[in-house]
């Protein structure tokens, strides 16, 4: 009878003590989702500041540079706006799943598709979405970047890296981000290697993008404050245009005729233009304006690939940093 009495007491011990640790593994769950449900981060965008709380986890990007930063931080979007556009531009390594969501373009978001997706947060740009915050606000909260206000358009290159890291800071993965831009630097380092090897570090250029416009050879001409330039800073070269103003896009636009100010023997000269409209082989081809400019009697031009992107995120700089040093380098 005794033992019976003792084993009695035993079980019961050991049932409260099972019981016990049960209620400390419920309570550090509610632990955790109390802490996520507290937190909460000021940051300030293009409207003011803001204050989310919580961690976004099913976000829709109207604009493309945050759909990729998104990427690079490792978190498929729920929406992106026009995905066939940005399939067609942005080329790079990482893809949205198939759950990915077109919400409507980037200049006319819907506001319907991105209702459906029922967001916890929507990021926009303040020169494309300004008109419908709103209406966006009555969706989910909303993070407006403003990518060429004055500030911003200083520097392009640097201003991406800023607002990823604010990005981040929303998201709750700055570790990540740290080490993407990390590894950008560290590309960037190893295509400027490439570009000392080959003998042209400090070599002067003039970048440009080339297109028909109203049946009219048109060309943009980068600015130091563009990524292109950016990054070809980055890379040991020297953009050899020079203007009075910070280009609110990082380009100016021009005839061929602005192209007869670079006269330097030595001068290189990248363009970009899609293969069906390739302004120099077709419009300029024979033109003595174009013909008789140094760097086109030199054989110093460099073309890019049609799809060279020049307004992305930390993946789309690396890489344009490869497609401009392939560009420069021969080998």
């Amino acid at each position: 009878m005794k033992k019976l009495v003792v084993f009695a007491f035993i079980f019961s011990i050991f049932l409260l003590a099972a019981c016990g640790g049960e209620g400390k593994e419920e309570q550090a769950g509610n632990d955790n989702n109390s802490n996520e449900e507290a937190r909460k981060i000021t940051i300030e965008d293009a409207m003011g500041k803001q204050t989310i709380e919580r961690t976004p986890e099913n976000i829709v990007a109207l604009e493309w540079t945050y759909a990729e930063n998104l990427l690079a931080l490792g978190i498929q979007p729920a929406g992106v706006a026009d995905l066939d556009g940005f399939h067609q531009w942005v080329n790079i390594d990482k893809e949205f799943d198939e759950s990915v969501k077109d919400v409507g373009t980037r200049q006319e978001p819907s506001l319907e598709e991105i209702s459906r997706l029922n967001p916890d947060l929507i990021i926009a740009v303040k020169f494309r979405h300004e008109q419908y915050l709103d209406k966006l606000k009555k969706i989910a909260p909303v993070v407006t970047f403003a990518p060429y206000s004055e500030e911003a358009s200083k520097n392009q290159l640097q201003n991406m890296i800023d607002e990823y890291k604010t990005l981040a800071k929303i998201v709750d993965r700055q570790d990540k981000a740290e080490q993407s831009i990390a590894d950008m630097n560290a590309f960037f380092d190893k295509q400027k290697q490439r570009v000392a090897d080959a003998g042209l570090k400090g070599e002067k250029y003039v970048a440009t993008q080339a297109f028909t416009a109203q049946n009219t050879p048109t060309i943009r001409i980068f600015t130091d404050n563009s990524m292109v330039s950016q990054v070809m800073s980055r890379l040991g070269f020297e953009n050899a245009y020079e203007t009075d103003k910070t280009e609110q896009y990082g380009y100016t636009q021009a005839g061929v005729e602005a192209l007869q100010t670079f006269q330097d023997q030595k001068l290189q000269f990248l363009y970009i233009v899609q293969n069906d409209d390739n302004i120099f082989e077709n419009q300029l081809k024979g033109n003595p304006v174009w013909e008789n400019l140094s760097f086109v009697k030199n054989g110093n031009t460099h073309k890019l690939p049609g799809d060279t992107w020049t307004f992305g995120g930390v993946l789309s700089a690396k890489v344009l940093a490869e497609q401009l040093a392939d560009a420069m380098v021969k080998e």
